[in-house]
């Protein structure tokens, strides 16, 4: 059984310059991102734009000598859908770049219950919140929909800048699923990568847990050092505000 991610990335981000280009041990994050995937079995498409400051992306890409596709600069749906239709892929789950240390046994999850059914699964409230162990996971059938209901509602669909996705689900229209999560998820965790104090916190855990440490493995180190967790989980204000349409 075949298990797709898309690697959502840019080269460009605005609140951490080039977040996506820093050391984390051996690797740059992106690449960081690329082996974690493949090493726990999922097949990664990068998934960038056109922009050519995400040359670079298609570099690294190249040299480790996975898929890439590049779209759309600013809606990352039709990005997805674009790149769906090129490599004709008929489930995927979304990964983040900056969500270093995504949970391959929720995404493996995710994935297999649009393959029963569901058209997407959505993550868990808990990687919503900054958790970052799982993304969105989609049928063909689903981001084809997506993508043409909002076409329809919106004039400036390709400059339609939003990563809040459910906002723009009619949920009527689909077969829908909310993961819930693993048994040895974290409440009050921030684990992605947005801000210095993000960095400093995953590269702790990093150096603690290695590169490709399982989430559980991490989530256990992170149980018992909670002064780790208070290293930028203040910045989970900001982060939120940042996802208003």
């Amino acid at each position: 059984m075949k298990y797709f991610g898309f690697i959502t990335a840019r080269s460009n981000s605005s609140r951490l310059k080039k977040k996506c280009l820093l050391k984390f041990g051996r690797y740059t994050v992106i690449e960081h991102v690329i082996i974690r995937a493949i090493k726990g079995g999922i097949s990664p498409i990068l998934c960038t734009t056109n922009d050519k400051s995400d040359d670079i992306l298609v570099k690294i890409a190249k040299k480790r000598k996975i898929i890439f596709f590049r779209g759309c600069k600013n809606n990352k749906i039709q990005r997805w859908y674009d790149c769906v239709k090129e490599n004709n892929v008929d489930y995927f789950h979304t990964i983040d770049a900056d969500d270093v240390f995504f949970d391959i046994k929720s995404i493996k999850k995710s994935i297999n219950y649009c393959k029963d059914g569901f058209d997407i699964v959505y993550p868990s409230k808990i990687s919503k919140k900054g958790g970052a162990s799982e993304g969105y996971s989609f049928s063909l059938k689903s981001i084809e929909k997506i993508q043409k209901d909002i076409k329809k509602k919106n004039k400036n669909f390709l400059k339609l800048k939003t990563d809040w996705i459910e906002k723009l689900i009619n949920k009527k229209n689909f077969k829908i699923k909310n993961f819930n999560g693993m048994e040895y998820q974290i409440k009050n965790l921030r684990l992605t990568l947005d801000y210095i104090e993000d960095y400093i916190m995953l590269e702790k855990v990093r150096s603690k847990c290695g590169n490709f440490a399982s989430r559980k493995k991490i989530n256990n180190f992170l149980k018992h050092n909670k002064d780790v967790i208070k290293m930028n989980y203040f910045r989970n204000k900001d982060w939120k505000k940042n996802l208003k349409i």
